[in-house]
């Protein structure tokens, strides 16, 4: 598994978050859970309210910040169901590693900051709820209508199970 990560903005998340480490254990453990045969590739972007608001707004017509954006660079027939791929390899694969490309991930960092206080947990667990969140709209899960919500909250409670980050 590859993992591309890029920050910008003076901002830091805290130091128990360990972003790159706690995002790679988050990402291996969604690949896992979701039984992806491949190795794959993600990139993530750690950013601020006001550039992730930027990209909300051009990419979403939503001017308003946001916790999280996902980009996948896969359109699946089935969420989850990666056969597909196999004839799209042109499109699917890296030529060059021969990963499958999942596509992008984007967080704000202060949101990871306030929503942890606001929920009363860790930054370290709003981190790797959002990355595991992301991952599931990364494999084609979406939660607009209410079957898909609950799908996909069930989804994220296990793995975050999987990687014993509880809620607090």
């Amino acid at each position: 598994m590859s993992l591309y990560v890029e920050e910008e903005g003076s901002l830091v998340l805290p130091e128990d978050v360990d972003a790159e480490n706690t995002a790679e254990m988050v990402i291996k453990a969604a690949l896992d859970y979701i039984g992806c045969p491949y190795e794959a590739e993600v990139n993530l972007l750690l950013t601020t309210d006001n550039e992730i608001q930027e990209m909300n707004k051009m990419f979403r017509e939503l001017d308003k910040s946001t916790d999280v954006l996902s980009f996948p660079m896969l359109e699946y027939e089935i969420p989850g169901e990666f056969e597909i791929f196999e004839k799209q390899a042109e499109d699917a694969f890296n030529p060059e590693s021969g990963e499958l490309m999942l596509g992008d991930i984007v967080i704000s960092k202060n949101k990871v900051i306030a929503q942890a206080e606001a929920y009363g947990h860790s930054p370290k667990r709003e981190f790797a709820f959002l990355i595991a969140h992301s991952m599931l709209h990364l494999f084609g899960f979406d939660h607009m209508e209410e079957d898909e919500r609950v799908v996909m909250e069930q989804k994220q409670r296990e793995i975050m199970e999987k990687v014993q980050i509880p809620r607090e």
